[in-house]
């Protein structure tokens, strides 16, 4: 699983699948700027650095070009709460403040490199402060949607380790609730006006500190991000980031999914917890100095996405395919947008239709995106590049994205297989480490020469890939990614439920929708069925995460099963789209 980084490889890397494109995109930026400091790597003539750190290579480059007049004054960084308050940081205050939160989390919480720090927040600033202050520390930083509930956090902060977490006063409670459980837990901060027993106050500590800090050094393949992805089977599993993997791909990647300059704003608007957002509203946008915009959103309004577009220079929008389909359902001409021109579409496909409405009612595109928390971005629809509808786009550089059958051949084009990326001889920048403490999921994600995306698709002779269909049974729904182990799990928590089976079912807002097949107990047979339905949807929300619960559920008096047992979930998710 050791990354390669000599120049050699990065030459192979570019051999194996040229990226073969065009860009139509800003004119060139400074010579002094972070991204083209390092067009020497990308041309292969010199190494991949052997030490990174994505805060002291690229944010504090940011700042000290700023500093010397060299990049627009706009903010690195611009959040609004949608009730008036507002926060505008350059990237020198960003710095500033980001070493106070480092201070706090080296001594007032005596972490050290290496250490990890599950961080539940919302899309609030200290966010992006402590993310930033995780870099420079070298601290492991392991992200959680708000979403999560008592059983969740235990879940993560046993099978990471963590020796501290910083959540809000909302989830305090559930914390306290599972902390005397985990005994590596040594310090909870709370981002809060109010205090509690047993809490840190972050707030208070933070504006306290010194911002006298000195960045850690940590080499490119050191551990940087965790995030914890579901499965079809188990408890969702570890997905261990480098520094490099997600710090320094975009610096090599040739402007592939975002094409920005440090003069655009970008938003996007997919939760916290997903590594849409560290992509999208950290990493990316950074390397080219842009201007990253938040809105608090605590609930996905249109009315409020369409307004804030209109008052807000924002250039470039990226969100849930969700997102899009609730938008044009509302009278777009009764809304112009102040600067947006580029809007892109990721964690599940989009249907042609809202494509096309979409463009006809604002004239602009969707630029469709596919990627997966262990690769980051693996196909895109950039700037310039013919749109196909239905498509997403061409393999994104760095990966040679294939075709391939059941025993690792590829297949020509036209012909439908899974999406695969090679992984040997060279494994690719931007891949994740591993499955952190499961060896045996990390060898089985590979087959022969290639990782394999668990995505079924086709290739067209130009190289564009179509999306088929997941070839597990994982749910993607308004692109969070939901295992039917958990809902099923929570499920069975039920009295009233005997047998349970947790499928995709179509829907035409999300996508996708979990629906539930319940066999009931007998005790439960004469129950109205309305009140029930609603019990166990109130019974799944309680138990985990409230966007996982069964907004179908179907009663059923069997579940189809194999020779050996297994249910046939393929059967019932067939049967829900149709296909029998």
């Amino acid at each position: 699983m050791k990354l390669l980084f000599k120049l050699q490889s990065l030459k192979l890397l570019w051999t194996l699948k040229p990226p073969n494109r065009t860009f139509h995109g800003h004119p060139r930026l400074l010579s002094s700027d972070v991204y083209s400091q390092y067009e020497s790597i990308r041309q292969g003539k010199q190494e991949i650095p052997k030490y990174f750190n994505f805060a002291s290579d690229v944010l504090d480059k940011w700042s000290d070009i700023e500093k010397a007049g060299k990049r627009p004054s706009n903010p690195a960084f611009w959040w609004i709460s949608g009730e008036g308050e507002e926060v505008k940081w350059s990237f020198e205050e960003l710095g500033f403040l980001s070493r106070k939160v480092a201070n706090v989390l080296t001594k007032e919480c005596g972490l050290q490199k290496g250490d990890k720090l599950i961080l539940i927040l919302p899309r609030i600033p200290e966010w992006w402060l402590i993310k930033v202050a995780c870099m420079r520390a070298g601290i492991v930083i392991i992200p959680g949607t708000s979403q999560l509930s008592a059983k969740d956090i235990l879940y993560r902060l046993q099978a990471s380790k963590a020796k501290c977490i910083i959540t809000t006063d909302k989830l305090a409670p559930a914390v306290d609730s599972v902390a005397s459980q985990c005994q590596l837990l040594k310090t909870k901060l709370m981002v809060s006006k109010g205090t509690r027993e047993g809490w840190l106050n972050f707030t208070e500590l933070y504006q306290n500190q010194s911002a006298d800090h000195s960045c850690i050094k940590t080499k490119i393949q050191d551990p940087m991000i965790i995030f914890f992805t579901s499965g079809t089977t188990g408890s969702p599993k570890m997905t261990q980031h480098s520094q490099g993997s997600l710090g320094f791909r975009p610096l090599l990647s040739e402007r592939y999914w975002l094409d920005l300059t440090p003069s655009d704003m970008i938003w996007n608007t997919a939760d916290t917890g997903w590594i849409l957002t560290s992509i999208a509203s950290f990493f990316d946008p950074w390397v080219f100095g842009s201007c990253i915009f938040i809105h608090n959103l605590p609930q996905t309004d249109s009315a409020v996405i369409l307004n804030t577009l209109c008052r807000f220079p924002i250039d470039a929008l990226v969100g849930a395919p969700t997102l899009f389909r609730m938008l044009v359902q509302d009278d777009l001409s009764k809304y112009k947008f102040m600067n947006l021109r580029y809007c892109m579409s990721g964690g599940e496909p989009l249907n042609p239709e809202v494509m096309e409405q979409w463009k006809s009612q604002t004239g602009l595109d969707i630029h469709e995106v596919y990627g997966q928390t262990e690769m980051g971005i693996i196909c895109s629809v950039c700037k310039g590049m013919k749109i196909k509808p239905g498509s997403m786009g061409k393999a994104a550089p760095l990966y040679d994205v294939q075709i391939i059958d059941k025993n690792a051949n590829i297949l020509p084009p036209g012909q439908q297989g899974e999406i695969a990326i090679r992984s040997k001889p060279i494994r690719p920048l931007g891949f994740f480490s591993e499955y952190l403490d499961n060896p045996k999921k990390t060898a089985e994600s590979e087959r022969g020469d290639f990782y394999v995306t668990g995505d079924r698709g086709t290739m067209d002779e130009e190289g564009y890939f179509q999306f088929i269909g997941r070839d597990d049974d994982i749910i993607i729904s308004s692109g969070y990614r939901i295992g039917p182990f958990e809902v099923e799990s929570a499920l069975m928590e039920h009295p009233a439920v005997v047998e349970t089976a947790a499928v995709s079912s179509p829907d035409p807002l999300r996508g996708e929708v979990v629906k539930a097949f319940v066999v009931l107990s007998p005790a439960f047979s004469s129950t109205d069925l309305k009140t029930l339905t609603r019990d166990l949807q109130d019974h799944v929300k309680k138990t985990t995460a409230p966007y996982k619960y069964p907004r179908k559920v179907e009663f059923v008096k069997e579940l189809p099963k194999t020779v050996t047992g297994k249910i046939k979930r393929n059967e019932l998710r067939d049967k829900e789209w149709g296909r029998i």
